[in-house]
């Protein structure tokens, strides 16, 4: 799908397209070449998306939830209808390949069915004849969405399905460096869902820093960075908003010695590799038993070698470029770290110069757990593979980080693995298999990878205020 420059993007604010007199650039990361002018919201324009959605929350909220239901089952299928269209543009903006913006799309419609099945019933606590104790659900009201590059569809549906079947109405920004699709669902939408219900919003740092501190939003839902995370907790907390962060993680995936070597190079690259491991769950420390250790690395490494990088439009490609030259820059300090170091990169390990934020695929061989390859989150194709003997020992490195995201072990003892999985100090544990996800299960960090849980019954109750009422059927009677 050819995107001109200049091409007509605008936001949601109460149901109707809003420009903007400033404006800033979306680029294609394969090539660097800007691909459409994007509106930057000023602070009056927020204001006016919140007053659109403070508005529309009365009519939205007292619906009832099998209406709300409908309406967000009706999301999936305008994403379906335009599916082709969105995975295109998708692709154009994030640079992912084809496959993985299919994957995408087809999770974000899968996300929006699942959770237009959820609801909170009241439960009755205390029940006699004179007396009876409910606790309810309620919404919130203005629910502030903020999402990041790698995933901007999905993540902007893990938000935007749970808040609205809740009861909330919202205020939805993409991340600056992917825009587009976010910007044309809203478009999509207009015609879908009443006016204030979502309204969508463009612009750089200072549109979210607005939104946090903003006064009449009741909520911030963030998935990002720790270091962003903080300041969107810091700045909320002005409010006492309520927040629910996802912040980064440093994965770790322990393999262990009866697994086959051969068998497991593919699976396990994918578990790193994925969406060019720009992927907040990706297996990014992974530590192998010294028994397999050598030949699983060589298989990993001869796999590796198969996988086509490049211009994810293009056929063929697997990974993509990195999404963005702030990103593109990290990941190459990075490198540029582990050679100063010496570390052996037995893949990958230098940028070659050219047009685009392409990273080659970079394995590291038994760096030194001290190193940054190993303590940093990369968000980009490097991977550090590391030698272990002991159980307690590999648990207590993997343990040892300020992140608790996800991890993974493989064995083919599932008993033993999940024992070992369960000492780890993270919110996803996934044995003999990851990136499985569901609208059903709960997602979400410990330690600094972030506060709350999005998806299922919890993420969905992560949208409302519970209310306990108190009922009895007649005034009680005082006796002096």
């Amino acid at each position: 799908m050819p995107v001109d420059f200049y091409s007509d993007y605008t936001m949601t604010i109460g149901g109707k397209a809003e420009s903007s007199s400033s404006t800033f650039e979306a680029y294609n990361p394969a090539t660097e070449a800007a691909i459409a002018r994007v509106p930057d919201a000023s602070r009056e324009q927020l204001d006016a998306a919140v007053a659109a959605a403070k508005a529309a929350f009365p009519a939205w909220s007292a619906r009832p939830v099998e209406e709300r239901q409908a309406l967000v089952a009706k999301i999936g299928e305008v994403l379906q209808a335009h599916a082709g269209e969105l995975s295109r543009l998708l692709t154009l903006e994030q640079g992912k390949a084809k496959a993985g913006a299919d994957w995408e799309i087809g999770g974000s419609i899968a996300w929006c069915g699942g959770i237009a099945t959820q609801s909170l019933p009241t439960q009755i606590i205390e029940q006699d004849e004179q007396r009876t104790v409910e606790m309810r659900h309620v919404p919130l009201g203005v629910v502030g969405a903020i999402t990041p590059w790698n995933f901007p569809i999905l993540l902007a549906i893990w938000k935007v399905a749970p808040a609205l079947v809740a009861g909330n109405t919202m205020v939805l920004k993409p991340s600056p460096y992917t825009p587009l699709c976010t910007l044309k669902i809203g478009e999509l939408l207009r015609d879908v869902l009443p006016a204030g219900v979502l309204n969508v919003v463009s612009g750089g740092d200072n549109l979210g820093a607005w939104m946090t501190g903003h006064k009449d939003i009741a909520k911030i839902s963030f998935t990002g960075s720790t270091a962003t995370g903080r300041k969107v907790m810091e700045s909320a907390a002005s409010n006492l908003k309520r927040i629910t962060l996802e912040l980064g993680g440093n994965d770790p995936a322990i393999v262990l010695p009866d697994v086959d070597p051969k068998q497991m190079a593919k699976e396990l690259f994918w578990a790193a590799f994925q969406n060019s491991a720009q992927f907040c769950c990706a297996a990014k420390r992974l530590y192998i038993h010294d028994d397999i250790y050598d030949v699983l690395r060589d298989e990993m490494v001869e796999y590796a070698k198969t996988v086509k990088v490049g211009d994810g439009s293009q056929q063929g490609v697997q990974l993509g470029p990195i999404q963005n030259k702030m990103q593109f820059e990290k990941v190459k300090d990075l490198l540029a770290d582990a050679k100063t170091n010496g570390l052996n990169a037995v893949l990958g390990g230098e940028v070659s110069d050219g047009t685009g934020y392409f990273v080659p695929v970079t394995i590291y061989d038994n760096p030194p757990e001290d190193s940054r390859v190993v303590k940093e989150e990369a968000f980009g194709p490097v991977l550090p593979l590391l030698r272990f003997t002991n159980i307690d020992d590999v648990v207590a490195r993997a343990n040892d980080t300020d992140m608790g995201l996800a991890a993974s072990v493989w064995s083919a003892d599932a008993d033993l693995a999940k024992s070992i999985g369960e000492r780890i100090e993270a919110g996803v544990i996934w044995i003999n298999e990851i990136h499985t996800f569901s609208p059903h299960a709960a997602f979400g960090g410990h330690k600094q990878s972030g506060i709350g849980v999005e998806n299922s019954l919890d993420g969905l109750a992560e949208y409302t205020n519970t209310q306990t009422v108190v009922t009895r059927r007649s005034p009680a009677v005082t006796i002096a």
